[in-house]
């Protein structure tokens, strides 16, 4: 460890990749050396050989994969090689593939010749194909049990693999036993044409798995009301409505109903093309005006007309202080009280040896620096402190050792933090990205690959308890709420473990795995469980990070943060991240619903944090984002009208002057403290509604 000193030297060989990806060799491995003296004269008769030439993987497996230079002879040499490949699809480590996402792709391995070696460095590119599981299983999931003649129902497939994962967006292929009783769209709408019977099959991959027969009816009701809902709202204000039927004075149950509606603005310039959304009842408005709910079953029509307003959301929000951080990139941030009665935080940096610092925020007015410490690292990613504020960990990437883990303090003089010890064993050292820290136990990433957890009770004599490894699966982050870990897994979504809640039997010695949310369309980079105590509701917020605007007219500079390089004239240009949060109703952690967005177009989340129903999402270019999540959460977040506030820190002698690229939020006593990359800390509060908006 070093305070106010310069660091260790750092090995050169390793390779930092997107702003939030592990520090690891490239594509996950890299081997660095110079050619040794007998083969310099060789080097021009240098190739590189696979073994097999190409790799064929399924999606959440792994395949072998021998990589080796040999001479002219054919004899293996012990020159090193370097592998890129597309980290969002597959992973190249320890001789194995790992596949994440079907397509067919290329590993690029590449000779690292010594220095001052002349020519081009032997290269190989070796095709990968990622294929899917096979499907073994398909739910039809129907809107209604009942099929009456006139009346439609629609099916909502579900296609699971035999690990119980599902298929991304499925190719279904429907067909109906008889046409002329009940016919069927390509997309699984099924109407009600004459009396009879008929069977509606499905079919993916040329297979049919799935089958649903029904027993079409004569039409029996004679009235179709609309109950439920409410004349008025707010946008985004969800509005549940329940339509009726009747045959005289007695119900008839199980009436398929369409739901639709129409819709006529406040604002005649704004076109009703997506101004709302209706799904089985739920109604949902994005724009002020009028609206009016259909409900249609068989000949009959039901109405309801609710007028909504818009949701005034916006409150002012100022800047009450700021730590500067000018010289170097900053990390994230963690604001707790002292055992001594005081406020501070931590804050980390990213490609800056290893330094951290800690701040009194007791005044947010007058941030005050008052202590740093440096240890071996490249990149202090993290930073956490427990709950009781008596201990706190840095995480480590780019030891100069390679031997990473965590930095555990003694917090007991918060102004002065003392190192107590460092945790080096169980997979840590292949680097520590982020953490989650309890008051008993602490939750470390370990190479990118599962979390360790660490019991720190006696944080001078830290403990190996436990940890869990998803299969086949990288690991970015982990949030323990209630017992339950909840760690982000990129493509893999969101997985479950039961760490001590024990409803699923697991234990803090003995983690139990409960589920995984699959996010196969986006990159789960962070995940944000909360329960909704208006609504009963628990929510996870999952957010992506995708470096790069692949696909979007922009795609930016570039992934990676370029400093400005005056001999050059060179960078200056902050790297371009897209990706967007989703929200997953998991108040039935057995059936988890995707039921909410907000994105911001042309910037990239980051960290959230979420608490009395506000959001507070870090979102790179797109600053500070205060979101209203109260009530319960349906369709487009932001379109809704429930921003709250934005922030973006702007400084001209920043790190990367005037770039904005806030890394996290964090509210804490009537404040929202935030860390930008290239200007430090800084505070803002967001102003009581009741103040007039200048």
């Amino acid at each position: 460890m070093y305070r106010h000193a310069p660091p260790a030297a750092l090995l050169s060989r390793l390779l930092l990749c997107a702003p939030c990806a592990t520090t690891l060799p490239c594509a996950a491995a890299l081997l660095a050396g110079a050619v040794p003296a007998a083969l310099a004269a060789q080097e021009t008769a240098l190739r590189i050989v696979a073994t097999p030439p190409m790799v064929e993987v399924t999606v959440g497996r792994s395949a072998p994969l021998e990589v080796r230079v040999v001479d002219a002879s054919g004899s293996p040499t012990d020159v090193a090689v370097r592998f890129a490949a597309p980290r969002s699809a597959l992973r190249y480590r320890d001789g194995r593939v790992q596949g994440y996402r079907a397509g067919s792709y290329e590993i690029i391995a590449t000779a690292v010749l010594g220095a001052g070696t002349d020519g081009t460095p032997p290269e190989l590119r070796i095709p990968v194909t990622v294929a899917w599981p096979p499907i073994t299983e398909v739910r039809t999931n129907a809107s209604a049990e009942r099929l009456f003649v006139g009346t439609t129902l629609t099916h909502h497939p579900v296609a699971l693999h035999e690990d119980g994962t599902r298929r991304p967006e499925p190719s279904f292929t429907w067909r109906s036993s008889d046409p002329a009783v009940a016919s069927v769209d390509p997309f699984g709408t099924v109407t009600g044409l004459a009396e009879g019977s008929a069977t509606i099959s499905l079919a993916v991959d040329g297979r049919t798995l799935a089958e649903r027969s029904y027993r079409v009816e004569l039409f029996p009701a004679d009235a179709l009301t609309i109950e439920g809902g409410a004349d008025a709202a707010r946008t985004g204000d969800v509005l549940r409505f329940r339509a009726r039927g009747r045959a005289g004075s007695a119900e008839v149950a199980e009436l398929p109903v369409t739901w639709a509606y129409t819709f006529v603005p406040d604002d005649s310039i704004r076109a009703p093309g997506a101004a709302a959304t209706i799904e089985e009842g739920a109604f949902v408005a994005e724009v002020p005006g009028r609206y009016t709910v259909l409900a249609v079953s068989g000949p009959l029509v039901a109405r309801h007309t609710v007028h909504v307003r818009g949701r005034e959301a916006v409150q002012e929000v100022e800047l009450v202080g700021r730590g500067p951080v000018t010289s170097s990139h900053t990390s994230d941030l963690w604001v707790f009280e002292g055992v001594d009665g005081r406020d501070y935080a931590i804050t980390g940096t990213w490609v800056a040896s290893g330094w951290a610092f800690f701040w009194d925020v007791t005044d947010p007015a007058n941030i005050v620096k008052v202590d740093s410490l440096q240890v071996d690292a490249r990149t202090v990613n993290d930073v956490k402190v427990s709950p009781d504020g008596r201990y706190a960990a840095l995480s480590r990437e780019g030891a100069s050792d390679r031997r990473n883990g965590v930095v555990i303090l003694d917090m007991a003089d918060p102004a002065n933090p003392v190192v107590a010890s460092t945790f080096e064993s169980n997979g840590v050292t292949g680097g520590v990205h982020n953490m989650f820290a309890t008051d008993d136990y602490l939750f470390a990433l370990a190479g990118g690959d599962k979390y360790v957890i660490i019991d720190v009770r006696d944080p001078y004599a830290p403990r190996f308890v436990s940890e869990y490894n998803h299969p086949d699966s990288r690991i970015h982050d982990v949030w323990v709420h209630d017992g339950i870990a909840y760690s982000s897994e990129w493509q893999t979504g969101v997985v479950v473990v039961d760490v001590g809640n024990g409803r699923w039997g697991g234990s803090i010695e003995d983690p139990v795995f409960v589920t995984a949310v699959p996010y196969p369309v986006g990159a789960t980079h962070a995940a944000f469980p909360y329960h909704q105590e208006s609504t009963g509701k628990f929510y996870l917020f999952l957010g992506d990070e995708i470096s790069g605007g692949a696909g979007s007219p922009w795609a930016g500079e570039g992934a990676d943060n370029q400093p400005y390089d005056p001999v050059t004239g060179e960078g200056g240009v902050q790297g371009r991240m897209s990706g967007y949060l989703h929200v997953i109703d998991f108040t039935d952690p057995e059936n988890p619903r995707d039921v909410a967005r907000y994105e911001v177009p042309e910037a990239g989340t980051h960290n959230m944090w979420v608490e009395d129903d506000v959001l507070y999402q870090a979102y790179y270019k797109g600053g500070l984002r205060v979101v209203d999540v109260s009530g319960e959460l349906m369709g487009d977040l932001g379109r809704q009208g429930r921003e709250i506030a934005v922030y973006k820190p702007q400084d001209p002698g920043g790190f990367l002057p005037n770039q904005v690229s806030v890394w996290g939020g964090q509210p804490y006593k009537g404040n929202v403290f935030f860390s930008d990359m290239n200007s430090g800390l800084w505070v803002a509060k967001v102003l009581p509604k009741g103040r007039p908006i200048s």
